[in-house]
């Protein structure tokens, strides 16, 4: 299948655009919050529980140094004024602090060190109170503890299912192939995203996961999909995941193919 790339000269509403105008456009204006909205376990959107999420130089933080426990409290901050379907996004990312349970490890705690972007979001306003994750497809961020091998840039599925290799995937989350990140630097990632049918996690010029045939299905499905299972799941918005372990991500840019 032939993409063509449509470099757009129209910013989103509100949005700053790259200086050398190759159709990048920035959904995180560096300063604010404006443009996202935030939907934390158990309770209403965007009620920013204890502060999760902030700003704090030129980055959107999440933090828990205003919680007593994390307490499964999943959150999730989306940029909502547009959705997307077909784009390529950038972002760089850095884990930092000790996890809100004081986990040292991912023996510990499997979310030590663990977040993501969710790509195809559904629409947060229309979440439940209770529900943990968007109906959405899950680029995991994992960090290494200075041990083991450890892998960033994996492929989660709540409310999805996909296509690996030619072959619907039996597992939740699925590893990819990058090498591990077990310090606080900032990491470079990029999607590539082709509607329902084809989306590549790339980090350092290198495509370390692919999957394809994206619908709407296995785990984690809340009501608002039971009857739409197997359906293709074409777009939604992006958003950044509040999991556990503080982490910033930063330049966060799209091009939409």
């Amino acid at each position: 299948m032939r993409h063509i790339i449509h470099i757009s000269l129209i910013c989103i509403l509100s949005i700053n655009c790259d200086r050398d105008n190759q159709g990048w456009t920035y959904l995180f204006d560096g300063e604010s919050l404006n443009g996202w909205e935030m939907k934390i376990a158990g309770y209403e959107l965007n009620n920013n529980y204890r502060n999760t999420f902030s700003v704090k130089d030129g980055a959107i933080r999440v933090s828990y140094k205003d919680y007593d426990s994390f307490d499964e409290r999943f959150g999730h901050i989306f940029f909502t004024k547009n959705k997307f379907k077909n784009y390529h996004l950038k972002m760089d990312y850095r884990f930092y602090g000790e996890h809100a349970n004081s986990f040292k490890n991912e023996d510990e705690a499997w979310n030590y060190k663990n977040s993501g972007v969710m790509l195809h979001s559904e629409d947060p306003s229309k979440m439940f109170l209770d529900q943990e994750f968007p109906v959405s497809i899950e680029a995991q961020f994992l960090g290494g503890s200075g041990v083991k091998d450890r892998p960033t840039l994996n492929m989660c599925s709540p409310g999805t299912e996909v296509d690996i290799n030619g072959s619907q995937a039996t597992k939740h989350c699925i590893p990819s192939n990058s090498k591990t990140y077990h310090n606080e630097d900032w990491i470079s990632v990029e999607f590539i995203v082709y509607s329902d049918s084809i989306v590549h996690h790339v980090i350092d010029r290198d495509t370390v996961m692919t999957y394809s045939n994206i619908k709407i299905g296995g785990e984690y499905l809340s009501d608002n999909f039971k009857d739409r299972i197997g359906e293709p799941l074409k777009e939604g918005y992006i958003s950044l995941q509040s999991e556990g372990h503080p982490i910033e991500f930063k330049n966060i840019r799209v091009k939409e193919l």
